[in-house]
């Protein structure tokens, strides 16, 4: 088994520099913007059910290690036509390059579901013809509850999951309850805690503890929120999006904040919690561009992917979540010991939906990119 370390969100070192830049292109409304508010895509085109595929080819964008390697061969062998795999380190790349112009030459773009809802808010996304996606059958019902598209009207969940504390048993004298363990850590594990940088992640902890909604834009909340990040910071061992479970491997770190398919639980030493006062439901969507000429191809890529054969594949290397049911039940069936190692993989869709959805904020975004960055470069 492989586990490719997948850089899903904004590194911590570019916060300032261009995620302003990248969430302006975002666009969408204001704060007070949500997925049932959003402006629907444009209306859909006329696609051939019966359209001669091998005429066709298919762009994708996607992040480094998020599918198989040999994807693209797999699928021109299957249905003849070929497919180029552009790489997106972070969503706000992906962004960049799909708002770019009236066509980004990119046929199905991954992206986090909040982006996707930003893009459907433009016009720039191609409502989805389920006729042609007869595997959206094998999705949990719940997986249609998505806030940031209720129905999938315009993108098909690949990954989904939550936010939680990652810790060493060895190294903790009880397990963490509550986010404050992380942002207010006993003074023997001090300088053993890290957090994440990432512009909604960093304030999640923070606005959570407090009792707000991680998609507030109430500029007193995050306030609070930014006093309370500014006295943990004196507690950190560092901030650190990609190799917390790392740190936690080699007993540098004692408790980080993790998503979940990061948190390194193939260690018997290492555990996961979901805080009492609650986390996040994160999803990453595959969507089909508006301006694809390829539409046809591009429906039968996201049916093949959610073949449960082809859908597996992430659970099984790199531990994210799916959520397609015969997906999952596949794995449980052909991997069990892969699912008693890793205790997030056993989460329910249930358990995920108790999590708060993040949905895209328009301009209100930059106010969190301001508090990241404010928290971070302060000493």
């Amino acid at each position: 088994m492989s586990r490719t370390r997948c850089t899903r969100r904004l590194p911590a070192a570019a916060v300032a520099a261009g995620l302003a830049l990248a969430l302006a292109a975002c666009g969408g409304g204001g704060a007070t913007t949500s997925a049932d508010d959003a402006a629907p895509s444009a209306a859909a085109d006329q696609l051939n059910p019966n359209a001669d595929l091998r005429k066709q080819s298919l762009t994708i964008t996607i992040w480094d290690g998020y599918s198989p390697k040999d994807l693209p061969q797999q699928v021109e062998k299957k249905f003849g036509f070929p497919v180029k795999v552009a790489i997106h380190d972070t969503n706000e790349m992906a962004m960049a390059k799909l708002t770019a112009g009236p066509d980004s030459g990119v046929d199905v773009a991954f992206v986090s579901g909040q982006y996707a809802q930003a893009l459907n808010e433009q016009g720039l996304l191609e409502p989805l013809h389920p006729e042609l996606i007869p595997n959206l059958a094998n999705l949990f019902p719940e997986a249609s509850q998505l806030s940031y598209d209720k129905g999938n009207k315009f993108s098909v969940p690949y990954t989904w999951g939550t936010t939680g504390i990652c810790y060493r048993t060895d190294m903790v004298k009880s397990e963490p309850k509550s986010w404050n363990d992380i942002l207010n850590p006993p003074a023997d594990l001090k300088g053993k805690v890290t957090m994440m940088t990432t512009e909604r992640w960093l304030a999640l902890p923070a606005l959570k503890s407090l009792g707000y909604s991680i998609n507030t834009s109430d500029d007193k909340q995050l306030a609070e929120a930014k006093d309370l990040l500014l006295k943990a910071k004196t507690s950190l061992l560092a901030y650190d999006d990609t190799t917390f479970g790392e740190k936690l491997d080699k007993g540098e770190a004692a408790m980080v904040e993790a998503w979940d398919g990061w948190c390194p639980t193939t260690n018997p030493k290492i555990k996961f919690a979901i805080p009492q006062e609650g986390s996040d439901l994160w999803a990453d969507t595959m969507v089909v561009m508006k301006s694809s000429k390829n539409k046809e191809a591009a429906h039968e890529f996201i049916n093949y992917i959610l073949d449960p054969a082809i859908h597996s594949w992430v659970s099984e290397n790199i531990l994210y979540k799916v959520p397609n049911k015969a997906a999952m039940d596949m794995l449980a069936k052909n991997k069990p010991d892969l699912l008693e190692a890793n205790a997030p993989l056993k989460m329910t869709p249930a358990d995920l939906l108790k999590g708060e959805s993040i949905i895209d904020l328009g301009e209100a975004s930059t106010k969190y990119t301001r508090l990241s960055t404010e928290v971070s470069a302060s000493q």
